[in-house]
């Protein structure tokens, strides 16, 4: 009788997600799950191996899941690479890293109750488990514009896949000040299929025509910042140079 295979590297993987998230649900820490996994399921594709694993959670719950990790045999990855504790804690196991979030990077918000109660529920690995909010995971990414990195591509996917699911009028709420940039990129995707444009509520498309957003205060430089932490624009030249 021959052996069975021993497991993949993916399914040893989602084992320790599994029980990252088991321990997570008995000591009742709430939380959400983000990043590619969420992904993966909005666009209608299964899980698969993935380098880390993101879990959203409350402010006020910080603490106690990073305490859960460490009993759990994870490390703070702060000493592998540093990173900004001020919105993440990054714990590792091995080859398996656990990204505990409760904040944008650029601080434009923190994880609240909508973040982990609004999205569907799905099963992973056996269980029942949220992901967070689609309009959640669009208001993030729209962040991620930077000279070597941009999520734009995924917000393109997910309005491409499940934008009729979104509620666009939730998000808009969300971004406030900052739905010029969620205009931006519908314009992209309209541009891209404009024989869906009918698709989108006649709100969707006002807010789309809509004036600029207030600033409220922020200069050009701050907005620039909201995106990349690093100068987004060279200084303007006089006439002449």
């Amino acid at each position: 009788m021959s052996l069975p295979a021993p497991p993949t590297a993916a399914e040893n993987q989602m084992a320790v997600y599994r029980t990252v998230m088991r321990a997570a649900a008995e000591r009742k820490i709430s939380f959400a799950i983000g990043g590619s996994l969420a992904m993966l399921h909005y666009l209608g594709a299964g899980p698969r191996s993935t380098k880390d694993l993101d879990l959203y959670i409350v402010p006020e719950s910080r603490e106690a899941m990073i305490g859960l990790l460490a009993e759990l045999g994870f490390w703070d990855y702060y000493k592998q690479l540093p990173y900004d504790r001020n919105w993440i804690y990054r714990g590792f196991n091995g080859d398996t890293i656990i990204d505990i979030i409760w904040s944008m990077a650029n601080s434009r918000a923190t994880v609240d109750e909508e973040w982990l109660t609004v999205g569907k529920e799905v099963e992973f690995a056996g269980e029942t488990h949220r992901l967070i909010p689609i309009e959640e995971m669009i208001w993030s990414k729209l962040y991620v514009l930077q000279k070597d990195r941009c999520d734009w591509p995924d917000i393109l996917n997910m309005i491409h896949s499940v934008g009729g699911a979104i509620d666009w009028q939730r998000l808009a709420r969300r971004t406030g000040p900052d739905t010029l940039l969620l205009a931006s990129v519908l314009n992209i995707y309209r541009w891209m299929h404009c024989d869906r444009e009918t698709e989108f509520p006649p709100a969707v498309l006002g807010m789309l025509a809509g004036p600029v957003a207030n600033c409220m205060g922020d200069s050009s430089e701050l907005r620039a910042r909201l995106l990349d932490s690093r100068p987004w624009l060279h200084p303007a030249g006089k006439e002449g140079d």
